[in-house]
Order: structure tokens, then C-alpha cells, then sequence
């Protein structure tokens, strides 16, 4: 990575704003990426972060594992026999357990998980587990066998790495899994401390994950509507809530052949027993909006937003084709508010530009498949010398319309008998009532609350917010790797989703840390460019005391630098070495 800039003149003055870039291919060709936005990298902003910083991690440079007390030997050494030892991956664990203490969850999972007879606190395992999640997701043999021994985190953590096993990985995942609940209760009280994040808005939604290989002794694992585009795969739901700001409170997991309709009930009573009732506002898509879900919501008096399935905008095509009463609240956005004719909700009438040329764009390019398909269909009667069958017919044209279902409505496709050799005739005539439908209802969508103290603008944008959560799955899914999941005990599913869930929080915690500090959101670019940054041993022989081990910190270089500075990080620049596996041949 390498820092560019821009200059600008703005009332008289030259601001200089900076970026940090990476070189990325594409193809043949190699560009450059914006990493972060970093600004005029001001005093202001360089405080912001370090406040926050300290806040969250303390000063973990000043601890007693950082001082050796070899600072101020003086020895003569032997440069012929001057070595490095032990390179192991500093920067990216570093900055995961600086997380992990800030978050609280290193001292709650003392006070859950206390010492006794063990080797290795089990705190300490719960650690490495969510450390390896969020750093370089892989299986708990990989962690035991591979990358601890890669990483400092036996430095951080005090930890031999020779008691690091997939056994204690194991039993770490099921003593963790017990303590779910108070997990997640001290996550909501501790995302308001760090980043102020309001959690009355909760948004909720529900994905699947899938399972390599059979699961036939877990009774979730079952064959369902699949996200990830598995069907032949056995899978379980999980039902994510997060803040307003995306910050993750809880998740519950269901059995995979679940609809999702059927899991806000557990949802809404599990969370409230946890986060509280008062003032909550629930926020879901259309895929929760029975009646009977919105029948319970409304009689037990919770506060709502959800999206309702297309099906309901022809109830207000009245008021879809009425130009008076529609307000742009963004730019190709346009809101207009009514009421829902059986009940007393509110309905939000939204139409998006952007959506309306994607419909059209579908509409059109389905509508050219059935009709190019149907000439050529017609054109094959035509030609024909013999009687066709006319179901055999029907059959391949029922097909053609399953295949291209959001314009099958818009062709009335009939067989006429004539005295032609085929003995029918394809006529196909064009609805003009689903084009009318379609000029009034293209790009709209309707959503429906019984808020009536939030104007139009705040309900739009409450309800788009849900593509918070919706983000949360992609990061669980593509750099969390919660799929696909390989355990096969009911137990270790959950607690593998589990990990997952406290690497997320991880993940978040960093996301806001890095906005606060002006540098974009993107945790994965901080990671890996903080896991080049090593610890080494360095071997001095003296002449007069033997050989010294010094465990250093490598310097980072410019663009790290700018990245911890901007986090407010200082890295330390030795490790002690003494309470390790690695002797000293001599103690200062």
C-alpha cells in the first residue's frame, strides 16, 4: 500500500486530502484501489481515534508482558553470531485480542469460564478460537496444527503451543456454548459504552447455511429454501438481530426446512427477555409479514416496520396512479403515505427510480425470451405436414412461461383449430392490462407499520437500514466462512455459529473503530496489512553474558504506520520472553 493526494482550493486555502491505495489486478490490467479515505489527516481527527483507541484497548503497549528489563544492558556482542528466530504473525492477533479485552469478552469469559484443575484456562481457548475466526477462518485442527503455532498469540495469550490441541479447541467450543445467553446480554450493554450504538431500532433477518456431508444425527440440519443456492444440501437458519448501526445483539438457530414467518415469535420474545421491551421497534423484511405475525405484533402492542409481500401494492393501485401526495425524500426516491384498508397501520408507498429501470429491464428482456420462443414455436406449426398434439404443445408452453415467470401474464397464448396440416394455430395476443399495471407499479414497493409518531422519511429510512443485517451475513458468510459447516453434532453446529457470531462482533467493533478514524470500512485490508508486521527473536552472543534472546516487534513501515496511527495504536517494540517455553541463556 502507498498514500496519493489530492489538492484543492476551497475559500482562499489549499487543502491536501490524502488516500491510501493498493495496486490490484484486474485482468490484464493492474489499478488502484482506494483502501481509505484518510482526509487532511488532522489533529482532530488523529485525537478522535486515539481517545476511542484508548477506550477500547487501553494502553496495552505500557503492560508488563512489553518490558523485558533489558532496556538498559550494556554488553558487547559478537556480530559473527548475531541471529533471527522464530518469525511468527504479530500485528493482525495484536489487534484481535486488543478486541476482544475491549469488547469485555476476555474478562466475562474469565467470570463464565473460571480456572480450575485444567492446563489452559479455558477463557484463553475461547480466545484463540475467535481470534483464528476472525484473522484466517479455518477448523479447529488447522488452528491447533497450523496457525497457532504461525502467531504470536502464544506470546499475547502466555500460552505453550504445544498445549494448544483440537481437543481443548473442542471442549473450549462446548464450555462456550453454555454461556450463550449472557454473551449476547453483555454485547448490548457494551456496544452502547464503546460507540454510543442505539439498540431501541432492531433489525432482524433470517439466512441459511449448509452442511458438507450427511448430518443424519443432528435434527436441524434439514432440506429447506436455500440462500446459498444448495438445494441438495441439508442446511439450518439462523435468525441474526443487529443495532440500528449493524452492531450484532443476538441470533437464534432454527431448523433448516423453517420458513421465515415462523421464527419471529422466538425471535421477539428471546431479545426482549434479553435487551428489554420498552421503546423497541422491529424492523423486518417481507418474509415475516403473516397475518398472523402482524395480528400478535399489533395485539401485544410492539412497534413495527415490515415489508409486504408485491402482491399487496394492487391494493392501493388507486393510489399508486394518484401524482398528488408522493414526497422525494432522496434523490429517485419518492415516499406517500396511507392507510391500510382493514386495519389502523399506516402503509408506506415507496417508488425507487433505480428499481423501476431494473423491473423494466426484466420485464423487457423475459417478454423478448417468451416472444422470440413462441415465433419460433409458431413458425415449426406452420411448416409441420402432419397433426400435432395440441397438450404436447401446451406442455412446452407452460414450460416456456415457468421459465420466464415475471412476464408470462403479459401473453394470452391460445390453439386454435384450423384445416392447415398441423390442424392448429398459435395466436397470441399481449395484455394491455398487465402493461398498464406494470407503468404504475414498476420500481414500487409497499411497506406497513403501526408507527404513526415517525414521518415518512424516518420510516423509509428505518426500514432500509435492514441491508445492515443483510451485510452482516454476507461478512459471516464470505469472510467468517460460517459455511459451509462441516461439524456433524448438534452441539458443535451451534457453537461453531456461535464463534462465529463473537468474531462478527469483532469484526463490527473494528468496522466503527476504523469510520471514527476516517478509514472507509473495510476490517479485512486492516487485517491483512497488519498481519506482515512480525515478531522475531533476535540472538545476541556477547562476550561477557552469553547469548540474549530479545523478542522484537518489527517496525512498520510508512503505510502501516499511518494505519495505527490513525487507529490510534501504538505496537510495542519488545515482548518479554522469560515466561515462555523459549529459555534464556542468560536472565538480565
Amino acid at each position: 500500500m502507498y498514500l496519493r493526494y489530492t489538492t484543492r482550493k476551497k475559500d482562499g486555502k489549499v487543502h491536501r486530502y490524502w488516500r491510501l491505495v493498493r495496486s490490484v489486478r484486474v485482468g490484464r490490467r493492474v489499478i488502484q484501489q482506494t483502501v481509505a479515505q484518510l482526509g487532511e489527516l488532522d489533529a482532530r481527527g488523529r485525537l478522535e481515534a486515539r481517545a476511542l483507541a484508548r477506550h477500547l484497548i487501553g494502553a496495552p503497549e505500557q503492560a508488563g508482558l512489553f518490558d523485558d528489563g533489558q532496556q538498559h544492558l550494556t554488553v558487547p556482542v559478537r556480530l559473527k553470531g548475531v541471529r533471527v528466530e522464530r518469525s511468527r504473525q504479530f500485528g493482525d492477533v495484536y489487534l484481535a485480542l486488543a478486541l476482544w479485552r475491549g469488547t469485555g469478552l476476555a474478562e466475562l469469559c474469565e467470570k463464565l469460564l473460571p480456572s480450575g484443575k485444567e492446563a489452559v484456562p479455558w477463557a484463553k481457548m475461547a480466545a484463540v478460537l475467535v481470534a483464528a475466526r476472525l484473522c484466517e477462518p479455518s477448523s479447529e485442527l488447522h488452528i491447533a496444527e497450523d496457525w497457532f503455532r504461525r502467531t504470536a498469540l502464544c506470546d499475547l495469550l502466555q500460552l505453550d503451543a504445544d498445549l494448544v490441541n483440537k481437543d481443548r479447541l473442542y471442549r473450549a467450543l462446548d464450555l462456550l456454548l453454555e454461556h450463550k445467553a449472557e454473551l449476547e446480554a453483555h454485547l448490548s450493554r457494551r456496544c452502547g459504552e464503546l460507540f454510543s450504538v442505539d439498540n431501541e431500532v432492531l433489525l432482524y433477518d433470517v439466512t441459511s447455511t449448509y452442511f458438507e456431508g450427511e448430518a443424519a444425527a443432528n435434527p436441524l440440519a434439514q432440506r429447506g429454501y436455500s440462500r446459498d443456492h444448495r438445494p441438495d444440501c441439508k442446511q439450518v437458519c439462523i435468525a441474526l438481530v443487529v443495532s440500528f448501526d449493524g452492531f450484532p445483539l443476538g441470533y437464534e438457530v432454527f431448523a433448516g426446512n423453517t420458513h421465515d414467518s415462523k421464527t419471529v415469535q422466538t425471535i421477539v420474545d428471546t431479545m426482549e427477555a434479553r435487551h428489554g421491551v420498552v421503546g423497541r421497534v422491529w424492523i423486518a423484511d417481507r418474509g415475516m409479514a403473516s397475518a398472523k405475525n402482524l395480528a400478535w405484533l399489533r395485539q401485544t402492542g410492539r412497534r413495527y416496520i415490515i415489508g409486504a409481500p408485491k402482491a399487496e401494492l394492487r391494493t392501493f393501485a388507486a393510489e399508486l396512479a394518484e401524482p398528488d401526495g408522493w414526497r422525494e425524500i432522496r434523490d429517485g426516491i419518492a415516499v406517500k403515505l396511507a392507510r391500510w384498508p382493514d386495519t389502523a397501520e399506516t402503509a408506506i408507498l415507496c417508488r425507487s427510480a433505480d428499481r423501476r429501470r431494473k423491473e423494466q429491464a426484466m420485464h423487457d428482456r423475459f417478454s423478448q425470451r417468451i416472444a422470440a420462443a413462441l415465433a419460433k414455436l409458431a413458425g415449426r406449426i406452420e411448416r409441420s405436414r402432419k397433426r400435432l398434439d395440441a397438450a404436447k404443445i401446451n406442455r412446452q408452453i407452460g414450460r416456456l412461461l415457468k421459465r420466464n415467470q415475471r412476464s408470462a401474464a403479459r401473453f394470452h397464448i391460445t390453439l386454435q383449430a384450423t384445416d392447415c396440416p398441423a390442424g392448429l394455430r398459435l395466436h397470441v395476443e399481449r395484455s394491455a392490462a398487465f402493461d398498464e399495471w406494470a407503468a404504475i407499479s414498476e420500481g414500487a414497493y409497499v411497506l406497513r407499520t403501526n408507527i404513526e409518531d415517525w414521518s415518512d422519511e424516518q420510516l423509509w429510512r428505518a426500514y432500509i437500514q435492514l441491508t445492515q443485517a443483510e451485510a452482516a451475513f454476507r461478512i459471516h458468510k464470505d469472510q467468517l466462512h460460517v459455511r459451509p459447516i462441516w461439524h456433524q453434532r448438534a452441539d458443535r453446529v451451534l457453537a461453531h455459529i456461535l464463534v462465529c457470531f463473537l468474531a462478527f462482533v469483532l469484526w463490527k467493533s473494528l468496522e466503527m473503530w476504523q469510520q471514527r478514524a476516517g478509514l472507509g470500512n473495510s476490517p479485512r485490508t486492516v487485517l491483512d496489512e497488519l498481519a506482515r508486521i512480525q515478531s522475531h527473536d533476535v540472538i545476541l552472543p556477547t562476550t561477557t553474558h552469553g547469548e540474549i534472546r530479545l523478542r522484537c516487534i518489527a517496525q512498520p513501515d510508512d503505510a502501516q504506520a499511518l494505519l495505527l496511527d490513525r487507529l490510534g495504536i501504538v505496537l510495542p517494540k519488545r515482548m518479554r520472553t522469560d515466561d515462555l517455553d523459549l529459555p534464556l541463556a542468560l536472565r538480565a
